[in-house]
């Protein structure tokens, strides 16, 4: 199996509860028509590349987030230039736009991602840097690729898990991306992602695991009301730090498992 292709044991049936408190119909269709328009105009945009000021791309991931019926808490910051391997834990498909609201980068996605309706084309033209999972051949030519787009000043953001997870446990960080950043001489920013309700418990309605579908988790986002995103920026890792990369791996690795404790209020909404 490929090192880029792991499994996760999570499935939409085993790990997704349902959310106790939902929003009526035409409200979760309303919020469905505001992310597409967002989206559209996006890609309307997206040919302008790095034209386009940081912070308008970081305001319109938030936009996107919140038109969903997703509060964002954000805690912590990067560095605003150069270049930069931004990792997370895998949740969910908002982890994309959640990760670019921290920093914009070139995203590290499946070559799958480029045959999804309207999220592919976007992907494409916002520089992602599109991997074959299952060719382990392509490995080192990949890892050359990510570390050439880090040393040209670039931010990267992957998910090392290289599978979703539910957000009641995680997977470990897989260490082949991280070389591109010890080829490049690049720090790591390492994100902590969580979903939890305001009403209390885990907002496993966020995960996008297993068989599921882009469709039916989006319309399961938009039912859920008081899905809170919570997004923790680390502090960062300095290249020279770490002797090889399985020890990076292992410093870049989420302190602790998915989250089952209950929040009361945001620590900072930026939503």
């Amino acid at each position: 199996m490929s090192v880029w292709l792991p499994t996760a044991p999570c499935t939409p049936d085993a790990c997704v509860e349902p959310a106790p408190a939902v929003v009526a119909t035409p409200r979760a269709v309303l919020r469905l028509a505001v992310v597409a328009a967002l989206v559209l105009a996006g890609i309307a945009l997206s040919p302008l590349g790095r034209r386009i000021p940081a912070e308008w791309i970081g305001r319109w991931c938030r936009a996107v987030v919140r038109a969903i019926g997703v509060r964002a808490s954000i805690t912590g910051a990067v560095v605003p230039g150069g270049g930069l391997l931004l990792v997370a834990n895998h949740v969910s498909w908002l982890d994309i736009p959640l990760l670019t609201a921290v920093r914009p980068a070139r995203m590290l996605g499946k070559t799958e991602i480029r045959r999804w309706p309207v999220a592919g084309a976007l992907a494409a033209r916002g520089g992602t840097l599109f991997i074959e999972r299952d060719r382990l051949r392509a490995l080192p030519d990949t890892v050359a690729v990510i570390a050439d787009a880090l040393r040209t000043g670039s931010a990267v953001a992957a998910f090392p898990e290289g599978s979703t997870w539910c957000g009641r446990a995680h997977g470990r960080f897989h260490r082949a991306v991280f070389q591109a950043a010890l080829d490049a001489g690049v720090p790591v920013q390492p994100v902590c992602l969580r979903y939890w309700l305001k009403d209390g418990g885990t907002g496993t309605a966020a995960a996008f695991v297993g068989e599921d579908t882009l469709l039916a988790s989006l319309w399961r986002v938009a039912r859920t009301r008081g899905l809170v995103a919570e997004v923790q920026v680390r502090p960062l890792i300095p290249p020279d730090t770490h002797p090889d990369r399985r020890a990076l791996a292992t410093a870049a690795q989420p302190i602790t498992p998915a989250p089952t404790w209950t929040h009361a209020v945001l620590v900072s909404d930026r939503g």
